[in-house]
């Protein structure tokens, strides 16, 4: 299919997708319903296909070199089917981005329960960022699309309102142990810390095997120094989990 059709808007998909959904409840009666869910089911299972090879092409290629053609041949179906689905990469990209911030949503509400304010430092790190961590080692394609300097905007304009909220719940957190704390400087100590989990979290992403597993280590144990004595927890408390020396 010529790469022109790749160039097609998101309203008029949209006004082919409304269309194609009027023709398929035309005429119907109660009792074709379940044919109807069953094409809608199939068109789901489709849309979720090609979101797993977009996030494969994505982490392999990087987001400014895929191509719908390529997210196609990694799904296993003609560019035809594709563009049933997506007028182009960026709306495959927009639709990846906001399924998976919804789950990252979850992931750091959880992270950040308030049950974990009650825990010692070392354990509430454990708590707040093994989750975290988790969840971008699982999930490669959000690290690419969340860092990409050619993402799409509504990508990364989702990702700055995230970005200001969860910053928002570290100084919450924060106020829990420090309550004597002026709210200016608990908002420099949760920026740095915020920062510095970036920053760690960069060189998480780019290793792999025992050597990722000694950067998550590291991160927590920078953490857990820096943040230790703001909090006066008792100093015989080691850093979360052993520490991995090395030569």
């Amino acid at each position: 299919m010529p790469e022109a059709k790749a160039n097609k808007t998101a309203a008029e998909a949209a006004v082919e997708a409304a269309t194609g959904a009027a023709e398929d409840t035309a005429g119907e009666t109660p009792g074709s319903a379940r044919p109807r869910r069953r094409r809608q089911a199939r068109g789901e299972a489709r849309i979720a296909q090609l979101l797993r090879a977009a996030a494969d092409v994505f982490c392999t290629s990087g987001y400014t070199a895929s191509s719908t053609n390529a997210i196609a041949r990694e799904a296993g179906v003609s560019p035809g089917t594709l563009y049933q689905f997506f007028p182009n990469k960026e709306a495959i990209a927009v639709e990846l981005g906001d399924r998976l911030l919804d789950r990252w949503r979850d992931t750091y509400g959880a992270a950040f329960a308030q049950s974990h304010t009650e825990l010692p430092l070392d354990r509430m790190l454990d708590a707040v960022l093994d989750p975290l961590i988790a969840f971008n080692c699982e999930n490669p394609a959000f690290f690419v699309l969340m860092h990409g300097s050619e993402i799409p905007g509504q990508i990364t304009e989702a990702h700055d309102t995230l970005h200001a909220t969860m910053l928002t719940r570290v100084e919450s957190v924060l106020a829990d142990y420090l309550p004597d704390m002026p709210a200016p400087q608990i908002h420099r100590i949760a920026e740095m810390a915020f920062m510095v989990f970036k920053a760690g979290l960069d060189l998480i992403m780019a290793a792999e095997g025992d050597e990722r597993a000694a950067y998550i280590q590291e991160l927590k144990t920078v953490m857990f120094r820096y943040l230790d004595p703001l909090v006066g927890d008792d100093a015989s408390c080691p850093p979360p989990t052993e520490r991995i020396d090395t030569p």
